[in-house]
C-alpha cells in the first residue's frame, strides 16, 4: 500500500489531483472557523459548553466539521445539498419530467444537478433562517431558554439578522462549488470527501471525550471495536450479487452486435447511508413537537420513550424499525426491476433460464428482496450501536451510524479512483496485486 501511495506522487498528472484535492479541503476546513458576523461567541460558547446536541442538530454538526456549534460561515454545512439531492431523486416518482431527464443520460443529469443547486440554495436560505430561531431559542442545544437578557445576536435589527442568514446561504453555495471543483480537477466525488473531512475531523475530539471521561481502557476497547467494526463493514460495502446476463447476437446490415456476458451488481447495502438519515431526522420530530404542543402527558411521553438524549428500548427499537423501512422504500425508489428487464429486453439480453419481460422482472424483485432484506438488517444494527453505548455506558461512539458509513464508503470508493488511474499507468495499485 505505501508503495502505490508512492507511485500515486510519481505521476504528475495524479499528483497534481491529489494536491489540489488536499487543497481545496484545507479551504473547507478553514472557512468552518470564519465566524458569521453578528454572532456574540462569548454567550455561544457558554451555551454550547451547558448542553449536548440532538436530532438532526448533532446531523448538522457532524457533517459541517463542528462547524454548527460554532455559527460559522459554514455552519450548515453540505446538508442542504443532501437534502435537496434526496429531494429531486424522490421526485423522479413523482414528475414524469424529472424521470424523463433522469432516463436521458448526460444531458438529462446536468438539468438534473442545475435544479438541485437552486433547490440547495432555496433550503439553505430556509434552513439558516430556521437555525437562527432555534438556536437563539436555545432547543437545538439542548440546553432550554437562553439566561434572562442574553441573546446569541448582538443586535435585534432585521438588517443583521437578514445578513447572517445571507451570509451562511452563500457559504453553502461555495461549500457546493469547492465540491464541484474536486469532481472536475480532483480525485474522487468532490461533496462526499467534503462530507469525509468533516467527519473524520469531528473524531479525534470524539475520541478525547470517551479518554477523558472514561479512561484509558475505555478508550482501547472502543479503538478494538471500531477496527472490527471497520472491517465488517468493509467487507459487507464491497459484498455483491452478481446476476448474469447474456445478450444474443444480432445482425444489423453486414455488423454482428450481441454475444456478449456480463453480470447486473445488486450491493447487499443499495441504500446506502440515506435510510439513517431518514430515521434519525424523523425520531427528532417528537422531540421538537414538545416545544410547540402544550401537554404534560405528551412531554413526559416523549422523555420518557423518546428522548434522543437519553436512549431507551421504545427509541432503539422504532429507529431499528425505522432505519429498516426507509432501506426498502429508498432500495424501491432507486432501482425499478420493471425498467431494467425493459431495457435487457429491448437490446436482446436475458438471464440464463428466465424468460424476459415480467419473469425477469419478478426474478429481479425477488432476488433484490432477500438482499434488501439482509442489508436492512445491517443498517439497522449498525444504526443502534451508538445508541446502545450510548444508553448503557453515557458515552459517544464514533464507530457507528452513519459516521461509519460514509467515512468507510467514501474512503473505497477514492482509492477505486486512484488505482484505477495507477493500473492504466501499469503501476501496483490499492486493492489487487
Amino acid at each position: 500500500m505505501f508503495r502505490a501511495f508512492a507511485n500515486a506522487f510519481k505521476i504528475p498528472d495524479l499528483r497534481g489531483k491529489i494536491l489540489f484535492t488536499l487543497a481545496i479541503i484545507t479551504v473547507y476546513r478553514l472557512g468552518a472557523y470564519i465566524p458569521t458576523p453578528g454572532v456574540d461567541y462569548g454567550v455561544l460558547r457558554a451555551v454550547t459548553e451547558a448542553g449536548d446536541l440532538t436530532g438532526p442538530a448533532q446531523l448538522i454538526n457532524l457533517f459541517s466539521g463542528g462547524a454548527f456549534t460554532q455559527l460559522s460561515v459554514f455552519a450548515l454545512g453540505i446538508m442542504p445539498y443532501i437534502t435537496a439531492s434526496i429531494i429531486m431523486q424522490l421526485l423522479t416518482v413523482v414528475i414524469p419530467k424529472v424521470d424523463e431527464w433522469k432516463k436521458e443520460g448526460e444531458s438529462g443529469q446536468k438539468k438534473i444537478n442545475q435544479w438541485t443547486r437552486y433547490l440547495t440554495v432555496v433550503l439553505a436560505m430556509l434552513q439558516s433562517t430556521g437555525l437562527l430561531i432555534f438556536i437563539e431559542s436555545g432547543q437545538l442545544l439542548g440546553t432550554g431558554a437562553l439566561p434572562p437578557g442574553t441573546s446569541l445576536i448582538v443586535d435585534d435589527g432585521f438588517a443583521l439578522r437578514a445578513l447572517m442568514i445571507l451570509t451562511m446561504t452563500a457559504g453553502v453555495a461555495f461549500i457546493m462549488w469547492l465540491g464541484e471543483l474536486i469532481t472536475q480537477r480532483g480525485v474522487g466525488n468532490g461533496m462526499s470527501l467534503i462530507i469525509f473531512s468533516a467527519i473524520v475531523s469531528e473524531m479525534p475530539a470524539q475520541g478525547n471525550a470517551i479518554l477523558l471521561n472514561a479512561g484509558e481502557i475505555a478508550f482501547a476497547i472502543t479503538i478494538l471495536v471500531g477496527l472490527l467494526l471497520i472491517i465488517g463493514v468493509v467487507f459487507v460495502e464491497l459484498g455483491q450479487r452478481r446476476i448474469p446476463v447474456q445478450y444474443a447476437k444480432r445482425q444489423v446490415g453486414r455488423r454482428t452486435y450481441g454475444g456478449t456476458s456480463t453480470y447486473i451488481p445488486l450491493k447487499v447495502n443499495q441504500s446506502g447511508v440515506i435510510p439513517i438519515i431518514f430515521a434519525s431526522s424523523l425520531l427528532f420530530i417528537p422531540s421538537l413537537l414538545t416545544g410547540v404542543i402544550d401537554s404534560p402527558g405528551f412531554v413526559s411521553f416523549v422523555d420518557a420513550n423518546l428522548n434522543p438524549q437519553d436512549p431507551r428500548f421504545v427509541f432503539i427499537a422504532v429507529y431499528f424499525a425505522l432505519t429498516m423501512f426507509f432501506a426498502f422504500f429508498y432500495t424501491s425508489i432507486t432501482f425499478n426491476p420493471q425498467d431494467v428487464a425493459d431495457n435487457m429486453k429491448k437490446y436482446g439480453g436475458f438471464i440464463p433460464g428466465i424468460r424476459p419481460g415480467r419473469p425477469t422482472a419478478e426474478y429481479l424483485d425477488y432476488v433484490l428482496t432477500r438482499i434488501t432484506t439482509a442489508g436492512s438488517i445491517y443498517l439497522s444494527v449498525l444504526a443502534i450501536i451508538p445508541l446502545i453505548v450510548l444508553a448503557q455506558a453515557q458515552l459517544p461512539f464514533p464507530f457507528g451510524g452513519a459516521m461509519l458509513l460514509i467515512v468507510v464508503g467514501v474512503g473505497l470508493n477514492t482509492l477505486k479512483q486512484i488505482e484505477s488511474q495507477l493500473l492504466q499507468r501499469n503501476y501496483e495499485g490499492f486493492l489487487r496485486n
